[in-house]
């Protein structure tokens, strides 16, 4: 018996032959594009809690990585950032997933460097009640914001 290449055969085969239906759906209007994009720029709970601890500081250059010390703040803003320092300057880490990024999880990372966190470091994340790991974290450059001064 001979077997056929599943990727011989095209798409429509393959869905009728799995017994499913190939729905096609009517072009989006321009109210649909004007109600997905009001849905795109309505901001989640984590987008407004970062956007408050942001407010009067702007953005610098991103950084690779970030001098860290042991007594260190760290915020984790669900499905949002991590957010590293307090005071004049602090540090955004937004990660490759951050819809991943949980509050209820802890951070367990393998440094290269003891005094710094870097964008290569292994970070993986562990339930800190039972222990058992929950994922893997993929940082991106560190983004600092520091605090403007007024002028008057």
């Amino acid at each position: 018996m001979k077997y056929a290449s599943f990727f011989a055969y095209p798409l429509t085969a393959v869905v009728a032959a799995a017994g499913l239906s190939m729905a096609t759906t009517a072009p989006a209007t321009a109210s649909d594009d004007a109600e997905q994009a009001e849905e795109s720029t309505e901001m989640t709970k984590g987008e407004k809690r970062l956007a408050k601890l942001l407010e009067g500081r702007v953005a610098g250059e991103p950084q690779r990585c970030i001098r860290t010390l042991p007594n260190q703040r760290m915020q984790t803003i669900d499905n949002t950032a991590y957010v590293y320092g307090s005071g004049h300057t602090i540090y955004v880490q937004r990660t490759k997933n951050p819809e991943r990024i949980d509050d209820t999880d802890a951070l367990v990372s393998r440094r290269f460097n003891a005094t710094q966190l870097c964008k290569m470091d292994i970070v993986n994340t562990i339930d800190p009640f039972v222990g058992f790991f929950t994922g893997a974290v993929f940082f991106e450059d560190f983004v600092p914001y520091t605090r403007v001064k007024d002028e008057g």
